[in-house]
């Protein structure tokens, strides 16, 4: 099993929990992003630099993804294909996507899209605060205890 990041637009205290991670399951862990980031140097921790532009990186993930991988992402577009190709996908607030639930939370951004098309302010997500931080640990050390089996 290894580990892919949507690393664009992942928070820097998620990295930072999956660096670990990383290092103590002795899981590979591959951040793709279409900037270049700090990693810390490691042999389970790489980055992969993709083009700009929309969908690159997600792309890339996918191309790449095999069963049973798991991606940190909050594109749930990319985490509907994820799971559709046999993977795992975690998001930086510790919602685990799955085929039971991926569907409503297409649908609750298709909604929320056509709500801001129309002209409704409707914000964005707040900011990551210490309570997600704590649940997406939980939850890659529950998931990583059970996928990975040498947390």
């Amino acid at each position: 099993m290894k580990i892919w990041v949507d690393a664009d637009a992942c928070p820097v205290v998620i990295k930072d929990i999956l660096f670990r991670a990383a290092e103590r399951t002795k899981l590979e862990l591959t951040l793709v992003a279409n900037k270049s980031m700090h990693i810390p140097p490691s042999r389970r921790i790489n980055f992969l630099l993709v083009a700009a532009g929309s969908d690159v990186a997600d792309q890339e993930i996918v191309k790449r993804l095999s069963v049973g991988d798991l991606v940190i992402t909050s594109d749930i577009p990319l985490a509907a294909e994820v799971i559709e190709k046999g993977g795992h996908a975690l998001n930086p607030r510790g919602e685990l996507y799955s085929s039971d639930n991926i569907r409503a939370c297409l649908n609750m951004r298709d909604f929320m899209d056509t709500l801001r098309g129309s002209g409704i302010e409707t914000g964005g997500p707040p900011a990551l605060n210490q309570t997600d931080r704590k649940s997406f640990a939980n939850q890659l050390d529950k998931f990583l205890a059970t996928h990975a089996g040498n947390t």
